[in-house]
């Protein structure tokens, strides 16, 4: 005679051996996922990272367009001989219009009153 856990054993045995049969006969053509749930860390990490992808791939665009427009400005101003410009103060111009076109902040002008060269 079969003890009751012996029993369950068997029926669970059975039941694997129905499964299996049915594994061979069933074909899966098509499943979905109609929603996709993350543990709260994971999800907030996840956005974290998609954010920062979005801030580093904004200043890229950024930085690059800054730089196209520093080099056409001196482009420009040497082709129409607006201004000569060594190469220290071509720096400066260039650090100077970086800073304006890259900065998240409105800037402030600086006014010279005197010749920074002497």
């Amino acid at each position: 005679m079969l003890s009751g856990i012996e029993r369950d054993v068997l029926a669970a045995i059975d039941e694997d051996r129905v499964v299996a049969d049915l594994a061979e006969l069933v074909r899966i053509i098509e499943s979905r996922l109609t929603r996709l749930s993350y543990a709260p860390e994971i999800a907030q990490a996840m956005l974290r990272q998609q954010q920062a992808n979005a801030v580093v791939g904004a200043r890229q665009r950024i930085v690059e367009g800054a730089v196209g427009m520093v080099q056409l400005a001196l482009e420009r101003l040497q082709e129409e001989s607006v201004v000569d410009l060594d190469e220290e103060r071509k720096a400066a111009m260039v650090s100077n219009l970086l800073v304006v076109l890259c900065s998240e902040q409105a800037t402030q002008p600086v006014v010279n009153t005197g010749s920074l060269y002497q």
